[in-house]
């Protein structure tokens, strides 16, 4: 057994601000015996292009990243930090997962592989991440002492191909850190996260943006921790706070054995 942890923010294009509010979020997890913690994506830095230009980090280095690190370490528990903008040797940024573990150490990472071009009726209207970020292009499993992490980021959630893949690589746990659109959030959020439990039969961990944000945008919330049979075992509303629940990994390894879906695919060797 082991309890893992979701953080729920309203993060501005403010770092040292959502910090503080990541900082006291982490501290209520710590109190409750969590051990691995998610935050939503663009924790630190949720803005326009000249803000993720402004905050972008190379992956490793730079004063916020190390901030992540002596948060991790100081509350002894796994942090994923859904995504930040990293700097890549092209000059181009990536919106990317960083996994600390409780000692503060750098241990995994992973970049968005699918952005979010798309058209909202809300009134942002019209989302183009490809304006600002780079796409990612591969897969990001991690072994942790929790069992195997699978990474992924919001839109990423609708390509139900990938969290196959992550759980032929071994994923026990995934992880959907998200920036959902209140329309969108509303019309699919919950069914998209429980598909991917039950067609992975592995944990799934979501912790969302919530509430108002600059340039007209609105997040839905509803973060949530689901077990490998796709029943919502821990759930937030619609405003910043946090969650927990105790994943129990052998229930996952039971109904794998029980039902063995990935071994039945017609599809195996797409799946690698």
């Amino acid at each position: 057994m082991m309890k893992a942890g979701v953080v729920q923010m309203t993060s501005s294009a403010d770092p040292s601000h959502n910090m503080k509010a990541l900082q006291a979020s982490l501290h209520r997890l710590s109190e409750q015996g969590v051990k691995l913690a998610l935050t939503p994506e663009n924790a630190l830095v949720f803005g326009g292009k000249q803000d993720y230009q402004r905050h972008a980090e190379r992956l490793g280095h730079g004063p916020l990243q190390q901030q992540l690190a002596e948060l991790a370490h100081h509350y002894d528990l796994w942090l994923v930090v859904g995504a930040f903008p990293i700097q890549n040797d092209n000059g181009m940024l990536s919106s990317t997962s960083l996994v600390f573990d409780n000692a503060g150490h750098l241990r995994g990472s992973y970049d968005k592989l699918h952005l979010f071009d798309v058209e909202v009726a809300d009134a942002h209207g019209r989302y183009c991440e490809s304006d600002y970020f780079e796409a990612g292009d591969r897969l990001a499993t991690l072994d942790t002492p929790f069992g195997c992490l699978g990474l992924s980021i919001c839109y990423d959630v609708r390509f139900a191909p990938m969290y196959q893949a992550l759980r032929a690589q071994g994923a026990d746990i995934i992880t959907v850190p998200a920036a959902f659109t209140r329309v969108t959030g509303q019309a699919h959020w919950e069914t998209l996260l429980r598909a991917r439990a039950i067609e992975t039969q592995c944990w799934v961990i979501a912790a969302g943006q919530c509430g108002e944000h600059s340039k007209g945008r609105q997040t839905w919330g509803h973060s949530m921790i689901i077990d490998p049979w796709g029943q919502v075992v821990a759930s937030l509303g619609s405003e910043p706070g946090v969650t927990w629940a105790e994943l129990d990994l052998s229930m996952g390894e039971s109904i794998r054995h029980k039902m063995p879906v990935l071994s039945h695919t017609r599809l195996q060797s797409q799946l690698k």
